[in-house]
């Protein structure tokens, strides 16, 4: 392996890479490398010069450097075609029920940073984020390809997230021919998803399983599905046996396809577009037995968390008051920014100024297809709980 640059920790740098963290800041470097090494392998080192791993290397963004190996290894074909099959050996291994609709490649968790990979049957959804892996694009998805004999493999590159890497927005299909929308089986139910329009990679596969935890507990209840998005939890709680089902989003565009899913699968539900916030800041004679709050991420950033748990704060204590006593409140966060313990805190402030007896019935957290690395809490995004309100 040809000479490569390298990086080397601040003397007094309490980098979390010395405890198996993948990444290192800009300000924890004792000098960059020159932005000529953007893009490519550069070794890390900790203060004493000591090899800590192979990693990517970017000097235009505020995380300079992400592992890739502990090892010395270069970002080549071999590389790749390595932690490719090992991610869908991973998948392979774990029986999920999700069948061909599943995560396949989970960034960092995966060895290969800044790559997720969706599958939706014979299609594969990809979503690159940082420079190298954006320099190697074409061979990953001819990688993906070979492993999978994806029909189609569709490119969305049109995160935010990219701008931090200096990288430029963009969608596209391995064929060039666009990818219609069309009907899509997951979990018994058919979804009209367009993979290369719509929200992230067309359908939050994350969730899957809180759809099937929540309608084990819908059956004779009233169910309220607040953010509901393309209405999977409505969905799966009507044909559970709810006695009533209603959904809410701010978005019409989800609202509109709610409708249109709920009319497919023959199941009643009544969906209707509305600020949450909103709805339950108004007066309603109605009270529920099941509420769902899957909320988009209010905390994006570290800056911004007071005032999101400030937001999940008042959200769940609304839904708390507008439940029957005895009811059930399914509740989510997304952001990685706000742990279990700050969702805890919130949980337990809501019920407190509720009034409200609160008992833990379900722990919830991403499904394996979403793999944790336990030295990244930043791997880990999704969590939620299901709980009593007495």
């Amino acid at each position: 392996m040809a000479d490569v640059a390298s990086i080397k920790l601040k003397p007094n740098a309490k980098s979390r890479a010395l405890a198996g963290h993948p990444w290192v800041f800009g300000n924890e470097v004792e000098t960059l490398p020159a932005s000529s090494h953007d893009g490519e392998v550069v070794e890390g080192r900790d203060r004493t010069g000591r090899f800590i791993g192979s990693g990517i290397y970017n000097s235009k963004s505020q995380i300079v450097w992400r592992r890739l190996s502990r090892d010395r290894v270069e970002l080549d074909e071999t590389y790749l075609r390595g932690a490719i099959d090992r991610a869908i050996k991973r998948r392979d291994e774990v029986p999920s029920g999700a069948g061909k609709n599943r995560r396949l490649i989970w960034s960092e968790s995966d060895d290969l940073p800044g790559v997720v990979v969706d599958q939706f049957g014979d299609t594969l959804v990809v979503q690159i984020q940082t420079l190298a892996m954006d320099r190697r694009a074409d061979l990953i998805v001819e990688l993906l390809a070979e492993r999978t004999q994806a029909a189609e493999i569709i490119l969305r590159n049109d995160a935010n997230i990219r701008r931090l890497e200096g990288l430029p927005q963009e969608i596209r299909t391995r064929s060039g021919k666009p990818w219609e929308p069309r009907w899509h089986a997951i979990d018994g139910f058919d979804y009209w998803l367009d993979l290369q329009n719509g929200q992230k990679t067309g359908f939050y596969l994350d969730q899957r399983e809180q759809h099937a935890a929540v309608a084990r507990h819908a059956k004779g209840r009233r169910v309220l599905d607040a953010f509901c998005n393309q209405g999977s939890f409505g969905l799966h709680a009507a044909r559970a046996g709810a006695a009533a089902v209603k959904g809410l989003d701010s978005a019409f565009d989800a609202i509109t396809q709610a409708k249109r899913n709920a009319e497919r699968n023959g199941v009643k539900a009544e969906f209707t577009a509305v600020n949450v916030f909103d709805y339950f800041g108004a007066k309603h004679e109605e009270t529920w037995d099941l509420i769902v709050l899957d909320p988009p991420p209010f905390a994006k950033s570290k800056s911004t968390l007071e005032g999101a748990l400030r937001g999940y704060k008042e959200l769940n204590l609304r839904a708390m008051k507008a439940l029957a006593p005895g009811g059930l409140l399914a509740t989510y966060t997304c952001s990685h920014h706000m742990q279990d313990a700050e969702l805890r805190g919130v949980l337990a402030d809501a019920a407190a100024d509720a009034k409200r007896k609160v008992q833990v019935v379900e722990f919830c957290h991403q499904p394996a297809d979403h793999p944790v690395l336990i030295t990244m809490p930043e791997s880990e995004y999704l969590r939620g709980y299901i709980v009593r309100v007495e």
